[in-house]
């Protein structure tokens, strides 16, 4: 208590001065105030005013996202408490909407899908690629998305949008740069970064770089007594003397081979050709350090641990664009073209206790990308919007086992077939805005997708399977249609019906992998894609001028659902893999589910100075098996989360007084796949939790800045649900920031 005492102070004494100024009018473009004004481009994607729309859409800007301050992108979208992620180590999060996660949310990036042939089922970790400094905006669309993004968006759409280069009559300097480091005690993380700007009348560049070292994470001490030996990071393995031996952790809390170092580059070059054209090339560039994948180190066998190693080898995206905005032609008004290529390595390495074999697989992903977007204005009350999308994946995967003593390589089996696989996407589409007049507004899209894969496999004799290659051609026809009515000035009543998809990808039909001891997922030819629809309403309610609140309920319908299922494999159910009876698993159709589920925010600024703002969300989901008649829950749902918070805005001052909060998830709503990793939870499931936490800003002048916080204030102990590793404990952070 004396350290949450004495860091309370450290904020509180930094902010202080500000305490005595005259208070002043929070301004209405301020970050923090969000309303039906704001101005959104992802769900139609062209500029639009939030009421609008029937969507629901969560705008996060960059100045929310600075005081924020968050150790990566998966921190930011958990903080804002209207996206449930989950981790399997501290180099992780997985984002999880409307109780679809990973290959059924879509992740875009400047207007380039990310999402990509491997896109796994599970639990992904993509989105700590994204640099969350060079962030202009985020919107999260909630709810099917496929008519205006295709394949993958059933739970919804990530679409972060990057800083663009200033010219020099937007900024009137021809140099600008920001710059901060940041330490936080909970990983002893040091993070550094630096943006310049360079401006000039025809041309503007834009260039970052952060780098962030982050040590092994400390969990909270404070433990829940009914499962207070749960969790706890005992021992772990260290080799000396060319032996793994088992050493004892001196401090239970500490996740030891938890820690990881980030680097991400970014550059945007602008080319303003006319008034009408403008032209942006686009680099962005991760990479890592390997990246311990701190559940699987954690698992025992024979009662020891199960392995020495298991890292995620250096994850590497490259993206490079060249975009071009088009003006004032007659076709359109608007018009975006990008023409995008992506180069994506993955990397797992992994060796068993007292074995002297190291088994690597290695995959590599190259994108290819076309997209054209533009709108039109007909009259004064319609205006629609239409796009091409052309996607080409091509992905290689190798394996080999080395023995670390010898040297000696040997082959070994591949994550996905050996011969290498492709994966075409061909789409279209076209939307329509209806302003029937001053109180009513419709809006309508429709999309037609194909796509084809073709996977061949070489070497069949780490598992022989009945056929040389996997070939599939899909289509689909997805459609959306939105109703918004404004009752009164105050009141607004929204419905939305849309179809989504998902076309299986490589990773869904080829892939052959252990998900967890046990368990052998294999390929499954006989999978076909798996669809959505969805209707939701939503109410927007202005009690005054301060005071708002908004629900939204939403039942959507799976058909074809794709469901990991106990597989039998020329009539066995169990096979032994690399030494463990293991049983068979696929990913399988069945014949529907059903995912509900209500969200609620409330905002009311209690004085010009003071906001009180709270969001929640609620989902459950489960599919029907037809054999026996009953109802299965779901994988991915989680449990009921949210966020509460009072917010102090001053001229020079911030402080924000938050709590962060999830339900229980029980054993009866896991889910039988093993997605949900049961094998991390207590014996009842996974407790619910409450953190307390406090963060705040204050500006030394126009050119310098600093932020302190504490997080997890009473040193909780806690996991989010389905995750392998615990939450952070007690963290402390300082950040120094400049702009020149």
């Amino acid at each position: 208590m004396k350290k949450v005492l004495l860091c309370i102070s450290l904020v509180v004494s930094v902010c202080h001065k500000t305490l005595s100024q005259t208070e002043s009018k929070l301004t209405l473009d301020s970050a923090f105030t969000q309303n039906l004004d704001e101005i959104i481009f992802s769900a139609s994607k062209q500029e639009e005013k939030k009421s609008e729309q029937a969507q629901s859409v969560k705008l996060i800007l960059s100045k929310e996202i600075q005081f924020l301050n968050p150790q990566n992108t998966a921190d930011m979208l958990s903080n804002s408490g209207s996206v449930f992620v989950q981790k399997s180590q501290q180099g992780g999060g997985s984002p999880s909407i409307r109780g679809f996660e990973a290959s059924r949310v879509l992740i875009v990036i400047d207007g380039i899908r990310m999402n990509n042939a491997i896109y796994r089922s599970g639990h992904l970790q993509d989105v700590l690629t994204i640099d969350p400094n060079l962030l202009e905006r985020t919107e999260i669309l909630f709810g099917p998305s496929s008519t205006m993004y295709g394949s993958d968006a059933l739970g919804g759409v990530m679409h972060f949008y990057t800083r663009k280069p200033k010219f020099i009559e937007e900024t009137s300097k021809q140099f600008q740069a920001q710059a901060y480091t940041r330490w936080s005690s909970a990983n002893n993380e040091s993070t550094s970064h630096v943006n310049i700007n360079i401006g000039r009348k025809k041309w503007a560049s834009l260039s970052g770089i952060t780098y962030s070292l982050f040590d092994d994470l400390r969990a909270g001490k404070n433990r829940n007594p009914f499962y207070d030996s749960t969790f706890l990071r005992r021992e772990y393995v260290q080799r000396i003397d060319g032996i793994d031996s088992l050493i004892a952790n001196d401090n239970f809390s500490k996740q030891v081979f938890s820690g990881y170092k980030q680097l991400d580059l970014f550059q945007k070059i602008s080319y303003r050709q006319n008034r009408f054209v403008t032209h942006i090339f686009n680099i962005q560039y991760s990479t890592s350090s390997d990246i311990p994948r701190y559940d699987r180190l954690t698992e025992y066998s024979n009662g020891a641990l199960r392995f020495a190693e298991w890292n995620y080898g250096p994850q590497k995206r490259l993206l490079a664009a060249l975009q071009s905005e088009i003006h004032s032609v007659k076709l359109f008004d608007n018009m975006n073209v990008s023409l995008s290529y992506q180069d994506i390595n993955q990397e797992r390495v992994s060796r068993r206790y007292r074995n002297e074999n190291r088994f690597t697989q290695q995959e590599n992903v190259k994108v290819f990308a076309i997209n054209l977007d533009a709108q039109k204005k007909i009259n004064a009350v319609n205006r629609i919007g239409y796009g091409l999308e052309i996607v080409h994946n091509k992905v290689s995967s190798n394996a080999k086992s080395k023995n670390i003593n010898t040297d000696q390589i040997s082959s070994a089996a591949t994550r996905y077939p050996d011969g290498g696989s492709m994966m075409n996407n061909y789409a279209a589409y076209l939307n329509h805005h209806w302003t029937i007049n001053s109180k009513i507004r419709i809006h309508e899209g429709l999309r037609y997708n194909f796509s084809n894969l073709h996977s061949r496999f070489v070497n069949k004799s780490f598992f022989p399977f009945p056929f040389n290659e996997i070939k599939q051609n899909n289509k689909a026809i997805t459609g959306n249609l939105g109703f918004v009515y404004d009752i009164r000035s105050s009141l607004r009543f929204s419905v939305l019906v849309a179809s989504g998809f998902r076309t299986p990808n490589v990773d869904d039909l080829t892939k052959i992998f252990e998900s967890s001891k046990g368990i052998l997922i294999v390929a499954n030819a006989d999978l076909k894609p798996e669809y959505t629809f969805n209707i939701e309403a939503g109410i927007d309610l202005k009690i005054s001028e301060n005071h708002s609140i908004s629900f939204q309920t939403w039942n959507t319908n799976l058909f074809n659902a794709m469901v990991l299922k106990n597989y039998k494999y020329n009539g066995l159910d169990s096979i032994d893999y690399d030494g463990v009876k293991s049983q068979i698993q696929a990913m399988q159709n069945v014949d529907k589910g059903r995912i509900q589920g209500v969200s609620a925010n409330y905002k009311i600024k209690l004085t010009a100075n003071y906001i009180l703002s709270s969001s929640l969300t609620y989902t459950v989901g489960k599919y029907k098996n037809v054999i026996n008649d009953t109802l299965i829950p779901l994988d991915h749902i989680s449990p009921l989360f949210g966020r509460i918070s009072m917010m102090y805005i001053f001229p020079k001052y911030q402080l924000e007084i938050y709590s962060l909060y999830n339900g229980w998830k029980r054993l009866h709503d896991y889910s039988p796949s093993g997605e949900d990793n049961l094998q991390y939870a207590t014996s009842q499931g996974t407790p619910s939790w409450m953190t307390l936490n406090m963060k705040g800003s204050y500006n030394l002048n126009s050119y310098v800045s600093i932020q302190a916080g504490i997080e997890n204030m009473l040193d909780k102990h806690y996991r989010f649900f389905a995750s392998g590793i615990s939450a952070p404990g007690r963290n402390v952070y300082l950040t120094l920031r400049a702009n020149l």
